[in-house]
């Protein structure tokens, strides 16, 4: 029965995606937040302070670590709601090898439960069972150009296995490479009048790769290739109180889909279902996401998610978090309010999310308890 529910919403999800021209790519579980502390910041994090999950939002932190090395693990609930065995998990982990440089990687792992198949009754006395998957293995190298600024590079391999049984005969695991450029910019700690204060900004560029193509000479799904952009201050007040706000744009670089769909009404005359991506390759299709879209500028502006968060610690012991994140009506209408909170019990820091929709559609995330853990490895360092 959960897994019937589970098909009609992805059904309902696609009728929905249709009407509109919202964009699609394959692997989408690449741009799930897996770490729950920026998960309650408005799931962003391009540009707060690093920390072990800085692999997923910007490599390029790394350089500017309090530790010497860190591993992070956490576990998130997928479409909780529904069912209990989908879910991510990621582990990553990083060293900073010198006063200038870092390197981590990181592994996400997807699963979209246990499937069972059959045509009648009597094959479901013993079904047979599809476990459908995905996962990212990939590995970065930062390097602080000076005190303020560093820059970082990811490579990365991505497979798909979401062949289910015999029904597709001529249907494969889908997989590819892909590559990501990040920077980072910490300034140094600066008075005011009644307080001091430190800015930060970056960005990434990221899932840089050709195509994935399931079936032979079929379609081919774009890469979520993506562009993250972002700024923040650090509020220091005194030794153990910090505030920091953040504000974080993203925008897909993948083409708009502009090719009509057409189909037929009640009366037999002709209406456009849907539209499709042009098939261009991923290259043309980065340079095309600029200026594709079909009702122009507006429109390009309409396909930019922006969240902006909030950060409280206190002492580097506890931290209460918040954010809001934003995207449009026509381009996915998910909007939602973020909690979250952080505790450090001698090495290990732990932390935890929730997220609060503000729209009537669905996340599949709503009501949904994250939590990730981090090990600190090594002397503190000073930046």
């Amino acid at each position: 029965m959960k897994k019937i529910t589970f098909i009609i919403l992805m059904l309902v999800s696609a009728i929905a995606f249709s009407q509109n021209r919202v964009i699609t790519t394959g692997v989408p579980f690449l741009l799930i937040t897996s770490d729950a502390r920026s998960a309650g910041m408005g799931e962003q994090g391009v540009a707060t302070s690093p920390d072990a999950y800085s692999q997923n939002w910007n490599p390029s932190k790394y350089t500017f670590a309090s530790n010497q090395s860190g591993l992070g693990i956490s576990y998130t609930p997928y479409l909780s709601q529904l069912v209990n065995d989908i879910f991510l998990s990621n582990i990553n982990y990083y060293a900073v090898t010198s006063e200038r440089s870092a390197w981590a990687a990181s592994l996400k792992y997807f699963s979209l439960g246990e499937i069972e198949l059959g045509q009648t009754p009597a094959d479901f006395i013993n079904p047979l069972i599809e476990r459908p998957n995905e996962f990212v293995v990939d590995f970065s190298y930062a390097l602080k150009l000076n005190e303020s600024f560093s820059l970082a590079v990811t490579g990365a391999f991505v497979n798909s296995d979401l062949k289910i049984g015999s029904s597709f005969d001529d249907a494969s695991s889908a997989s590819t490479v892909s590559f990501g450029v990040s920077g980072y910019y910490q300034s140094k700690q600066s008075s005011f009048e009644s307080f001091e204060g430190k800015w930060r900004s970056g960005f990434y560029l990221s899932n840089l790769g050709p195509k994935l193509s399931y079936e032979k000479d079929g379609f081919s799904d774009y890469l979520p290739t993506n562009l993250k952009l972002g700024g923040g201050f650090d509020f220091i007040f005194d030794a153990y109180n910090t505030v920091t706000l953040s504000l974080e744009l993203n925008k897909l670089l993948v083409p708009t889909p502009s090719e009509p769909i057409y189909g037929t009404d009640t009366d037999g005359g002709q209406i456009i279902e849907g539209y499709t991506q042009p098939d261009v390759s991923f290259l043309s299709g980065i340079f095309k996401s600029f200026g594709d879209a079909p009702d122009g500028f507006g429109e390009e502006l309409k396909e930019f998610t922006w969240a902006l968060g909030a950060e409280f610690n206190y002492n580097n012991a506890f931290a209460l978090r918040t954010g809001y994140f934003n995207e449009h009506e026509d381009k996915g209408a998910r909007k939602f309010i973020t909690l979250g909170a952080g505790f450090k019990y001698n090495l290990i820091d732990i932390d935890l999310s929730y997220l609060i929709s503000a729209t009537k559609v669905i996340n599949p995330l709503e009501n949904t308890l994250r939590f990730a853990l981090t090990f600190n490895f090594g002397d503190t360092r000073e930046n």
